[in-house]
């Protein structure tokens, strides 16, 4: 089974799901009492659940947490497949209908924001609100969609140059210097030790590869997933060293579903940096809605 020698990213119940998207989903549960809130971790090379990590630890929440390795990371299911922002936006519908707890909070952290508003566009009845941790697609972009990443995504693929690269990038060193760039003192050893555990897992590079083309961004990610959302939307942010929000004024501006929240001095993962003020963010925003 994929994913088996490598441990539990966070220290809670669990759930292996058969999703029609995808044959095997490990997700990390905590019971509690209210609406659940499903959890999303980022997409980058070494990915995983243990990035809403805080959030089982670090923070008194009380509602019933769950927190998905998405296909292509942790210990899920790593296949030789198309991953697209159209695959990975029905996987998080196919994990709220799994849950079967009715409409569902979701946090997303950076690239998986794009996802999860794209997942409440396509099936907004199973969605209460969107909270959006240092979302990606507020950034000045290409206005069309061209062959560009395909390209690129077929030279990652080339044996030897994409197994040699991923080396690369799945190396310790690596690893940190990438990690290091949210923190403001580093990141935490442990966050380090399990990202470099789940970059060596088989089939480690199969989505990132996906990622490191750009295939992940929408085009226009403002005109075709935020500015059409109905949902209450909230967006965590201050600085982050890897994105800009040039256009999330001009998205916010004049709708009332819309809140911004910046949690000064944090690099794009308050939740390690600091978890108090991430809580009573999240927490205001979420006793507020209907």
């Amino acid at each position: 089974m994929e994913g088996q020698s490598l441990p539990a990213a966070i220290e809670a119940e669990e759930a292996r799901w058969a999703l029609p998207s995808s044959e095997s989903v490990l997700c990390y549960h905590r019971p509690g009492s209210g609406r659940p809130l499903l959890l999303l971790h980022s997409m980058n090379a070494a990915a995983s659940a243990y990035e809403v990590k805080p959030f089982f630890e670090d923070m008194a929440l009380s509602m019933p947490l769950y927190a998905p390795d998405l296909p292509g990371f942790g210990r899920s299911e790593r296949a030789d497949r198309v991953y697209s922002p159209e695959f990975y936006a029905q996987v998080i519908i196919d994990i709220v209908n799994a849950m079967n707890l009715g409409p569902v909070d979701v946090l997303a952290l950076s690239t998986t924001s794009e996802f999860a508003a794209r997942a409440a566009l396509d099936a907004p009845e199973l969605f209460s609100s969107l909270t959006l941790v240092s979302p990606t697609g507020f950034m000045r972009r290409r206005s069309s969609r061209s062959q560009a990443p395909e390209r690129v995504h077929r030279v990652l693929r080339l044996p030897l140059l994409g197994a040699g690269l991923f080396r690369i990038l799945r190396t310790k060193p690596s690893i940190r210097y990438f990690l290091d760039k949210a923190f403001k003192d580093g990141a935490p050893d442990d966050m380090v030790d399990y990202a470099w555990a789940s970059a060596a897992q088989p089939g480690a590079s199969y989505a990132p590869f996906y990622f490191l083309s750009t295939q992940f961004f929408a085009p226009d990610a403002v005109g075709e997933l935020y500015e059409p959302q109905q949902l209450p939307v909230q967006v965590l942010y201050d600085r982050d060293p890897n994105i800009s929000f040039d256009y999330l004024d001009e998205v916010v501006r004049d709708k009332d579903n819309w809140q911004l929240t910046q949690i000064p001095d944090t690099l794009g993962l308050p939740q390690f940096e600091a978890p108090a003020q991430t809580q009573a963010a999240l927490e205001d925003f979420l006793k507020n809605l209907a």
